[in-house]
């Protein structure tokens, strides 16, 4: 019998026993087992794992278990120190040191792009995945992964999803049984004032629609591609980053108020939230 085993990294997030990890990490896994400092492998379950976000969250039946401190990852600055923690190359506990390199980036996954994602230059290499993204305080601002390399895997840089998305999931897994993720159900970019004199836009800030699904909550709203979206719910909207943030925070079944500008004009749409399709191509 051919057996094929992988590896990766997590940390606990509550010390009855929940940990947190990409679901990359168990994706197909028939078993999973965590390995803690000093101790023999302990089975865990798989309590939610959702490839749109890429979280996993594990149980294991241990108590009084070491926390990692949570922080938060609304008040990041780019510039600041991240420490990157995990089994790199399969070194068990390797650390890394660089700085927050962006905020808000993309990369594409399967099916929908990974967004709203923290890239760091800190050193991230097979293994990591799951693993924490500290800040100088040893505060976790997110879980590694993915990482792109240059040329001959020269360089290369790092990602990491947002701790307050994952402990969203967390919540949700404990509430719910599964993880929910609300969706408008379009693609879209950020308007900067060099893309605002380039293209003549009417304004400065603000999201500009470039894509919306088909019989999502975007198209029922009356959303079309070229809909520059400048506020929700009566809040101006200065970025991307902004926009991903309030969704990320709603509810599914919410309504919310969308201020637009079409042709000039300002006009004002009602969406309610859905949770996003398991397989859907177009992600915001």
């Amino acid at each position: 019998e051919l057996r094929r085993a992988g590896f990766g990294s997590g940390f606990i997030v509550r010390s009855d026993g929940l940990i947190l990890t990409n679901h990359h990490v168990v994706a197909g896994a028939d078993r999973v087992d965590v390995v803690t400092l000093g101790d023999d492998p302990i089975p865990a379950r798989v309590l939610g794992a959702d490839p749109r976000i890429d979280i996993a969250v594990l149980q294991v039946e241990r108590r009084n278990l070491p926390v990692v401190p949570i922080g938060s990852s609304d008040r990041l600055q780019v510039g600041q120190q991240a420490i990157a923690i995990g089994n790199s190359l399969g070194f068990e506990r390797t650390v890394t040191v660089g700085v927050l390199s962006a905020l808000d980036r993309a990369i594409p996954g399967a099916g929908t792009p990974l967004r709203d994602l923290i890239q760091t230059d800190a050193a991230i290499h097979p293994g990591n995945s799951g693993g924490p993204l500290l800040d100088s305080c040893g505060r976790a601002i997110g879980v590694n992964t993915a990482a792109v390399r240059g040329p001959a895997g020269t360089g290369g840089i790092g990602f990491a999803v947002p701790i307050n998305t994952a402990m969203r999931a967390v919540d949700d897994v404990t509430r719910h049984g599964r993880i929910i993720v609300p969706w408008m159900g379009i693609s879209y970019a950020e308007i900067s004032e060099n893309l605002a004199r380039a293209y003549d836009l009417p304004v400065e800030g603000g999201v500009i629609v470039s894509a919306v699904a088909a019989n999502s909550p975007a198209a029922r709203a009356g959303l079309r591609s070229g809909d520059i979206i400048v506020s929700l719910d009566g809040a101006p909207l200065t970025s991307a980053g902004r926009l991903q943030e309030l969704i990320r925070e709603a509810d599914v079944g919410q309504r919310v108020q969308l201020g637009i500008l079409r042709d000039g004009r300002r006009q004002t749409l009602t969406l309610v939230l859905e949770e996003m399709p398991r397989e859907q191509t177009v992600g915001g």
